[in-house]
Formats: C-alpha cells, structure tokens, sequence
C-alpha cells in the first residue's frame, strides 16, 4: 500500500519518503546498486570505453556549450580528480554530501543538464586545454583503465559529494561518461 493517511486522524508533515515516488523506493534500481550500471561491471566500462572510441570531433552537442573534443578533456581532468592526480575544488553542502549524492548515484534517472562544474574542470576555464582530438582519446581512455583498476584506497574525496566509497567511484564514473556520452549523442 503506498504511503498516505491511514490512521485517519492528522496527517504529519510530508518526509523524504513520502517525497519519493513509491516505485522509486520500491525499484530494484534503488536498493539493489548491483543492478545498476557501473564501471566496476566489465560489460558496462566496455560500453563506455567503446562509446568513447566511436566519438568524432565534430559531433554535435544536443546541450550545452562543451565541443566534442573539450568534453573528452572535460572527462579526462574529473577520472583524475578521482585518482587523486588532480585537483577540484570543495564546493558542498549537507544537502550535497547526502540527498544530492543519493539522488545523483542511487536514482535510475538521467542526471540534469546544465549543472555547474568545478572550475579546475571546467572547459575555458581551469580545464585542460584540448590538444590533437584522437590523442586526448586515448589518453582519456588510458585514465578510464587506470581509474576503474588502480583507485586509490582510502579514496580521494569528490569535490561535491566529498566520502566516497569505489563503488560510489564507480557509479559516478559510469554516469559522468553517460551524461556527456548521451550529450553528443552516442
């Protein structure tokens, strides 16, 4: 039975619960992280890596100011953020360190468009500057292996969300290169 009055008497104020769909907190999807994609699973780092390789530099982005080319470098900074080889800035919040984070790896839900970025990261900003396409390919996908086989233990602190476990690492891995893969199309 979905969650509502049924006591008859006052009803109390609205909880996170009850803000969550009852599918959502009943979906497989929420309470089962297996069952998600990661790129801690062979086949889904597979897909990502050869969704990476099929990229062109003149593919078009369906949102966003990002090209082709500035999105692998983009991709390439945050895996070394995650390896600890570079570093963002700390932009959080309670609501970041728990709902948000929640909401961003547990939610079988595309993520926003349009979300900031920290600005070590940031293309046109403090982002690394994109230099020969097929070249930032590859070592995009040399940080992706490196990323999924050697994270570091403990684990670097996001910038956002801060304490993460690998498989946090992993999830958010796998949907920042989805997020932006989808952005091009691919």
């Amino acid at each position: 039975m979905p969650p509502g009055n049924i006591s008859g008497g006052k009803q109390a104020a609205p909880s996170l619960c009850t803000l969550i769909p009852w599918r959502a907190r009943r979906s497989p999807h929420v309470t089962q992280r297996s069952s998600m994609k990661t790129l801690s699973n062979l086949a889904d780092r597979q897909n990502i890596s050869l969704r990476l390789s099929a990229l062109l530099p003149d593919d078009p982005a369906r949102w966003g100011s990002m090209s082709s080319h500035q999105m692998v470098c983009h991709l390439d900074d945050s895996y070394k953020v995650g390896l600890g080889e570079k570093y963002a800035s700390p932009a959080t919040g309670y609501l970041q360190r728990t709902l948000l984070k929640w909401l961003a790896l547990e939610m079988p839900l595309p993520w926003m468009k349009g979300v900031p970025t920290r600005p070590e990261i940031a293309q046109g900003k403090g982002g690394s500057l994109p230099i020969d396409f097929r070249q930032d390919v590859r070592s995009l996908l040399s940080t992706l292996d490196r990323f999924c086989d050697a994270l570091p233990m403990p684990c670097a602190l996001h910038p956002i969300f801060r304490d993460m476990t690998a498989g946090d690492w992993m999830r958010w891995g796998y949907l920042h290169a989805d997020h932006h893969l989808r952005q091009f199309g691919r």
